[in-house]
């Protein structure tokens, strides 16, 4: 298979600015089309799925046309190619992640991934008297499975309270810890609040012998350097929409060392070494982990997509999204009657901008911006917990990606301005 490069690369740190952004717009074909009588389409929906560029969707496209076959199990020219094309994907998407390709698990996505961990982490022992910390700013996706580990096993639940500005409260940590919990997981950037998690602080607290600390990264990836094995957790979960791949497949990453503790989630094909009619044995991480029939061409579109990303270089991309965030901050915080839940600042923030506008329900925010063009999400985002902790219900979130543009985040600060006359309730 071809590797198909991007259309535009970077010139080693350069600030990337207006003009090149205007040219990498050019790579993702839907930024071109017009919604709602014919306006042209403002995209800030980022944090559901970022649109993918052309180079995946060619990527993709090729593969499914030439080499598209099961993997690990022919003996023929199109198993081999899949196969080779497969791995070869697992090591390109583990090295743009700080990990070994023995290191990476391919799940679903974020939430196949916290869910294979659950599971797994149940199977090596986990029962009365053991403790399970998450937080309050949890995605579903994050705490649900914990919270059915708990039910399942007879486990505590506790966890991390979130404070007014939308981080997270540290001060029940050092209590938390002192009780030896099992399992700590927590997201690496709030989906709701944008707010980062202070990793180096959670992850070099002494939790104990037993703890396994899981992070959902699913927020971190395609907005920033990640390297896996420089945050300090033993499990980590990440998805490719939301780093500009295909939907429908993800990774569980983890330290051989923890991986190898564990027991398979999911039994079937492909994870075994040895069945007879009474038992089996399994195969070493990460196939102990990847029952069933793997997804060969998500896997192909996400390495093409992290080879867009490098190419562009991750550092660049974040302080761009940090700069368009705080332009944002700025303008929706002179929008009267419209409030942002979380931080203030862009330190240690995404550009993720969640906002109760006073008087008008979110979905109704929603379809007055839709109508202009403008895509954001509106809801409790999966997360009802950190929204009930901040006082609202549910709320219209905007966020960045590296299409973004200065006259999207002025467009939608313009039009949220609008809102609250348009509905009578300035």
């Amino acid at each position: 298979m071809t590797d198909l490069p991007p259309r535009v690369a970077h010139d080693g740190g350069a600030r990337l600015g207006c003009d090149e952004v205007a040219r990498l717009r050019a790579d993702f074909p839907v930024l071109g089309r017009c919604v709602r009588d014919g306006k042209p389409l403002i995209y800030l929906d980022s944090a559901a799925t970022t649109q993918r560029p052309r180079s995946v969707i060619d990527a993709v496209r090729e593969f499914d046309l030439g080499s598209y076959a099961a993997v690990h199990r022919g003996a023929h020219a199109l198993a081999e190619e899949a196969t080779l094309a497969f791995e070869g994907a697992r090591t390109s998407v583990a090295a743009f992640l700080g990990a070994e390709p023995g290191e990476l698990v391919v799940t679903t996505g974020t939430t196949g991934a916290i869910n294979t961990a659950a599971f797994a982490i149940e199977s090596a022992g986990v029962g009365v008297g053991d403790l399970i910390v998450v937080t309050e700013a949890e995605h579903h996706s994050n705490l649900v499975p914990w919270q059915r580990l708990a039910s399942r096993t007879g486990a505590e639940l506790a966890w991390i309270p979130v404070g007014e500005d939308g981080r997270l409260d540290l001060g029940v940590v050092d209590d938390l810890a002192a009780r030896r919990p099992r399992v700590v997981a927590v997201t690496g950037a709030s989906n709701v609040t944008g707010a980062c998690t202070d990793l180096a602080a959670l992850g070099g607290v002494d939790w104990g012998p037993r703890a396994i600390r899981v992070l959902d990264a699913a927020q971190m990836p395609g907005h920033g350097v990640v390297c896996f094995r420089d945050l300090g957790f033993d499990l980590a979960a990440v998805s490719a929409h939301k780093m500009y791949g295909p939907t429908g497949v993800g990774a569980l990453l983890g330290s051989q060392s923890v991986l190898e503790q564990l027991g398979p989630a999911w039994t079937g094909g492909s994870m075994v070494e040895m069945v007879t009619m009474t038992q089996a044995t399994f195969q070493p991480p990460p196939q102990r982990f990847e029952a069933g029939t793997q997804p060969v061409s998500q896997m192909v579109g996400w390495a093409a997509a992290v080879r867009y990303l490098t190419a562009i270089g991750m550092d660049r991309i974040a302080a761009r999204e940090a700069e368009l965030t705080a332009r944002l901050l700025e303008g929706v915080g002179g929008v009267a009657g419209v409030r942002v839940l979380g931080p203030l600042d862009t330190r240690d923030r995404s550009g993720v901008v969640s906002l109760d506008v006073s008087g008008v329900h979110p979905h109704d925010v929603g379809q007055f911006l839709d109508s202009l063009g403008i895509a954001v999400r509106v809801g409790h985002h999966c997360a009802q917990p950190v929204h009930r902790a901040l006082g609202v219900h549910a709320s219209t979130r905007v966020s960045l990606g590296l299409y973004s543009t200065k006259a999207e985040v002025d467009a939608v600060v313009k039009a949220l301005a609008q809102v609250r006359p348009f509905f009578g309730v300035a």
